[in-house]
């Protein structure tokens, strides 16, 4: 067994690939031959790589080339860099602070673990690989891994490790609950960076893909590499698959107004009346809207159309072309409440319901207490809340980057364009969750050269827009470092210092249970933000699919109390009594709205409202721009 765990990966691959025996060590493959094979198999394979490599050094050439005549843009790489510094001295106080004990254990237990892992895997006992080694998750399992003892070893070994570093936050004495979470975050983030599967030498799938290629997969995947910086992002599909007003963004409607901040689309009615009461949303400006209309079987738009309600969507200007020194207030003002009086004026409904998703959803808690403070607030009949924030106390992940490394690169970035790239902030969320939204794909792209399959959420997802640098600077500092929106007076809008406990308009809150964007805990706190009633709801998944959950996919559930009962003081509680219900919680939503919708009137037809024309088709030339 040992002399067969030490053959040379390549080799031992390469047998098992030609037929090599199996039959001993529980399926793993023996070489009958290290040396099969005659020196005119070895020509041919040298004369196959050295084409392979002639190839990707004239790629090369030809991207530098290419490169090198347009301007050069500021690294951003000192970002990570820095964030990257800052962990290392959180993990150098951090170790000065560990419970010398508690740290000594920990350490015994590995090497403990190790010694087993070791004597296991070269004995063949496999009964006995402790549990931190076991293989879980996706990334290191199949076929590949288990050929060599040496990948299979390594794996484990890796995994052990990981385990051992993700427990090393439990050890430290003298810091907070909130230091405690950002250390165990940066550890995952050092675990996931160093995975095996990551490195080309080191992951067996790679090195058979290149060996069955004969080299092919490693000139196509540097060629995506290279397509990828040109592009300044990386890519997650086949995005030639995809067309915005194709086949993603299609439900029918008219763009009625069209200012320097956004377009305003009223969709085309599906029946013959409509509730009084129209529907305003409000996507996030940091995305596209269409995420809410990917294709009709997923589309909320279309089924809230269907529904029996006039719709209204904002579809924001890149931020790129906003005007200088876009803001919070200017977000609220001039964005939302602009919004919601242009519906009302072309719909003659005298109020509106209006829906805020993320961060629309935080700024819109500002700008309902800022109607409250000026007399407006009877012009929203409800606020429905797709997974925003108002208390980012526990906001989550994203808590762990608001550091000044990053906030210094976020200012040098916004000082010079004015604005923020909208492929750095993608990237940023893309590292919340590195295993699925980076590291995979820099896998399949880069060392296995292979294709995106086409798929329209992430078409969505690598659509990204700019953001008006003063609201991203305001955003990040005044809600998640200070923590602002949460205490009365502390933000001001159109001179108004707002209050959320003002708001008595009654509220839709949801929040998604794998939420890694915004927290249900953190989401939960709204239901004490303000004055009215409210109704809070717990979507099955996270901040996309939760929200986007059509009744006909059947997925997922939500949780929700039953009529009559209070909400509680936490989330905690609320689970406790909650009732789950399977499938889509866009019924339960549609419910709550419909009594405070007002009669059936005759449907609205987009265009036809006096001072509201049909400027073009839905989705609009605003959501079409692209910026990679």
């Amino acid at each position: 067994m040992v002399p067969n765990m030490l053959v040379p990966a390549w080799k031992n691959i390469d047998a098992c690939a030609n037929g090599g025996d199996k039959s001993e060590s529980g399926g793993r493959c023996v070489m009958a031959d290290a040396n099969k094979g005659d020196d005119t198999d070895r020509v041919e394979l040298f004369e196959r790589m050295t084409e392979v490599l002639g190839r990707a050094q004239q790629t090369m050439t030809e991207f530098w080339v290419s490169e090198s005549a347009k301007p050069g843009a500021a690294p951003e790489g000192g970002a990570l860099f820095g964030q990257w510094a800052a962990a290392w001295s959180d993990w150098a106080s951090a170790f000065a602070a560990s419970d010398s004990a508690r740290l000594t254990a920990l350490a015994g237990d590995y090497w403990e673990d190790t010694a087993k892992l070791w004597a296991a895997v070269l004995d063949g006992r496999s009964e006995e690989i402790p549990a931190a080694a076991e293989v879980k998750g996706r990334r290191l399992a199949g076929d590949a891994w288990e050929t060599a003892p040496i990948f299979d070893l390594l794996r484990r070994s890796y995994l052990l490790a990981s385990h051992y570093i993700e427990k090393w936050p439990e050890t430290l004495d003298g810091v907070s609950d909130a230091d405690r979470r950002k250390l165990a975050f940066e550890s995952k983030q050092l675990v996931d960076a160093m995975s095996p599967a990551n490195f080309a030498a080191l992951n067996p799938e790679v090195l058979e893909e290149a060996r069955r290629t004969n080299g092919e997969s490693l000139t196509r995947g540097l060629a995506n590499l290279l397509a990828d910086l040109k592009r300044g992002k990386l890519t997650m599909t086949d995005e030639d698959a995809f067309e915005v007003g194709g086949n993603v963004a299609v439900t029918p409607g008219k763009v009625i107004f069209e200012g320097p901040l956004f377009q305003l689309i009223q969709y085309a009615p599906t029946t013959d009346d409509v509730y009084e009461t129209p529907l305003l949303i409000l996507p996030p400006w940091i995305n596209k809207y269409y995420i809410l209309d990917l294709t009709p079987a997923k589309s909320l738009i279309r089924w809230a159309v269907e529904q029996g309600f006039t719709v209204y969507v904002v579809s924001w200007a890149q931020g790129s072309a906003a005007p200088g020194g876009t803001g919070f207030e200017d977000f609220a003002i001039e964005g939302e409440l602009k919004a919601i009086d242009l519906v009302l004026a072309a719909s003659g409904a005298e109020s509106a319901h209006v829906v805020g998703y993320c961060v629309a959803g935080s700024v819109l808690a500002a700008t309902l207490a800022y109607m409250a403070a000026t007399g407006q607030q009877a012009k929203v009949a409800s606020a429905t809340f797709f997974t925003s924030q108002v208390d980012f106390t526990e906001a989550g992940d994203l808590l762990h980057f608001i550091r000044a490394p990053m906030l210094d690169t976020v200012q040098k970035l916004v000082a010079e364009k004015g604005y923020l790239d909208g492929r750095w902030l993608a990237t940023s969320f893309n590292f919340l969750r590195p295993a699925d939204l980076l590291w995979n794909y820099v896998v399949n792209n880069y060392l296995k050269g292979k294709e995106n399959a086409p798929f329209d959420l992430l078409y969505w997802n690598s659509d990204p827009t700019d953001v008006p640098g003063r609201f991203v600077t305001e955003y990040l500092t005044w809600l998640y470092r200070d923590n602002l929106l949460a205490k009365p007076g502390a933000i001001r809008v159109g001179g108004v210092a707002v209050d959320l406990r003002q708001v008595q308009t009654p509220a839709y809150i949801q929040a998604g249970k794998d939420d890694h964007i915004a927290p249900a805990v953190s989401c939960f706190k709204m239901t004490r933000a303000f004055g009215g009633e409210h109704r809070f709801l717990l979507a099955g998944s996270g901040h996309i699919a939760g929200v986007v959950n059509p009744p006909a996919s059947g997925k997922y559930g939500y949780w929700a109390l039953p009529a009559g009962v209070p909400t509680p003081a936490t989330l905690e509680e609320f689970q406790q009594g909650a009732v789950e219900t399977k499938g889509s919680w866009w019924p339960d939503w549609a419910g709550w709205l419909v009594p405070r919708s007002g009669a059936k009137v005759k449907a609205r037809v987009p265009g036809a409202a006096k001072g509201f024309p049909a400027i073009e088709d839905a989705p609009g030339r605003y959501v079409r721009e692209r910026i990679a």
